[in-house]
């Protein structure tokens, strides 16, 4: 799915969040959005995911504005969000929070949580635990399989390995190299190793505008310290 955003503007009352935000992700590519913390990243997939409304721009799903289409129609489109704070269903058994998302989407059987194991195979040892009682990175893994479990076309995810331990970090790593091509990736990150190894290239917010951007090839420390903290 092509994911194009246009001359997009937000604003918080009077406060503007975000100032004319551009770029593009191809079909199978994988952008990540960098940037200090209050540059806007969080916003701007909020707005992307539907949860905000945008003051003025345009956002495209394949050639298709979605601008003001509710959250559930975009989720329905193809795009899954996973926030900062993961959002999981607390009371709700690990089985349980995939299955709803599932059955959301028409797939509500065994074989749809038998393949999220797949990619995360502590879902499956952990199958009847309550959500709430979870590690942070067991809770991320479930976070990324309820997305994952709607067949999404584009995936938003808002700084995956925050807090997470190195070996989940990797993991999480390696199942998004292995989705790259059958869908695309929109990634909020702080972790710049992380995000080099994964994305195709990059944008740079900072106070809600883009000031940065380019392959992954220039992704280098030195040329994003001024941006964020690296």
């Amino acid at each position: 799915m092509k994911l194009t955003v246009a001359g997009l503007d937000q604003h918080y009352g009077s406060a503007q969040a975000l100032r004319g935000i551009s770029f593009e992700v191809e079909p199978g590519q994988c952008l990540a959005v960098l940037g200090r913390n209050g540059a806007g990243k969080s916003t701007l997939l909020k707005c992307l995911a539907g949860v905000l409304p945008v003051t003025r721009g345009r956002i495209a799903l394949d050639g298709v504005d979605v601008t003001r289409a509710a959250n559930h129609r975009r989720s329905l489109a193809g795009v899954a969000y996973v926030p900062q704070g993961r959002e999981i269903f607390a009371e709700l058994t690990v089985r349980e929070n995939v299955l709803v998302a599932a059955r959301a989407h028409g797939q509500p059987t065994q074989a749809a949580f038998d393949e999220m194991v797949a990619l995360f195979p502590v879902l499956g040892e952990m199958a009847e635990r309550r959500g709430g009682a979870l590690s942070g990175g067991q809770q991320q893994q479930l976070a990324l399989a309820r997305a994952l479990v709607t067949k999404p076309k584009l995936l938003i995810l808002d700084e995956p390995t925050e807090g997470i331990q190195p070996s989940i970090v990797q993991l999480i790593e390696d199942v998004l190299k292995r989705l790259k091509g059958a869908l695309s990736i929109l990634l909020v990150e702080q972790y710049l190793d992380f995000a080099a190894a994964v994305a195709d290239g990059f944008v740079v917010l900072s106070r809600g505008q883009v000031v940065d951007e380019g392959p992954q090839s220039a992704m280098s420390r030195e040329r994003l310290s001024r941006f964020m903290s690296v």
